[in-house]
């Protein structure tokens, strides 16, 4: 039994370890995040060695060429060899990864974040005896 000449595009995606199960590597190609030869695929559709696939991961695409197939997952280096990514794709992701590097952190645009227990009490202060904020 040698390697075979076709392969399930999501076998092959989680054989070379783009998702962890199988069935996120489905959901992601039923999405429309995924592409060979430029063309919106289902999950039955066969990969061929020579076949460029994009891959639409954290927002940035990711372009490939399959340069093995596999139905098995395997260890990391060996699902690496199934695949050769293009230098601009790799430019595209460094660029991504360089901007979401320098970009700011949200959690730090919060000026006061919640009001402490003094807080509360001295905005309830103002209210007095009223339940409502109708006007009497």
């Amino acid at each position: 039994m040698g390697t075979p000449e076709k392969v399930r595009i999501d076998k092959w995606l989680w054989a070379a370890r783009f998702f962890k199960t199988r069935s996120l590597a489905t959901e992601e190609i039923h999405k429309g995040h995924v592409q060979v030869n430029g063309l919106d695929v289902k999950a039955s559709r066969e990969v061929r060695v020579g076949d460029c696939i994009v891959v639409l991961q954290a927002k940035v695409p990711r372009t490939v060429t399959v340069l093995g197939l596999s139905e098995h997952r395997g260890p990391a280096p060996v699902a690496q060899q199934l695949y050769e990514e293009t230098a601009d794709s790799k430019k595209l992701r460094e660029a991504a990864a360089e901007r979401h590097r320098l970009s700011p952190e949200p959690a730090l645009a919060i000026a006061g974040g919640r009001p402490t227990k003094r807080d509360r009490r001295d905005l309830q202060k103002g209210w007095g005896d009223r339940w409502s904020a109708s006007v009497d």
